[in-house]
């Protein structure tokens, strides 16, 4: 990464193993796909008073030579399975981002209708 990870945590009480699972998973997205420029992560409960028990939500904004992936995952009990989550998604995108720029996507042949394709 050509700037260094920005972690922002709110509304969760602050430990060390948290953000170095942070650090582990931005890590590895760096060595999958090395072309990365920045990367934040935000993790938060956003709903302090919820009924059923806490909710975390985690964002992750890669930013790529050309723009940025946003990745969102709300809603999940766990903060670490929130990160799995998020980090999976991100590594998904990264992954798309990377064959469209090497130009491995798959190009569909122009389908021949019917009418034609009885002619030939």
């Amino acid at each position: 990464m050509q700037i260094p990870l920005q972690i922002t945590i709110r509304d969760v009480e602050h430990s060390e193993a948290l953000e170095a699972r942070i650090r582990e998973k931005a890590k590895k997205l760096d060595e999958f796909f090395n072309h990365i420029m920045s990367c934040r992560v935000v993790v938060e409960m956003p709903h302090k008073h919820h009924h059923q028990g806490k909710r975390f939500a985690v964002r992750i904004d890669v930013g790529v030579a050309g723009g940025e992936i946003v990745v969102n995952r709300d809603d999940a009990e766990d903060v670490y399975v929130a990160l799995r989550d998020g980090f999976d998604a991100a590594k998904r995108q990264v992954g798309e981002y990377a064959r469209k720029l090497r130009g491995d996507v798959k190009k569909h042949e122009p389908r021949v209708s019917e009418a034609a394709a009885e002619e030939e």
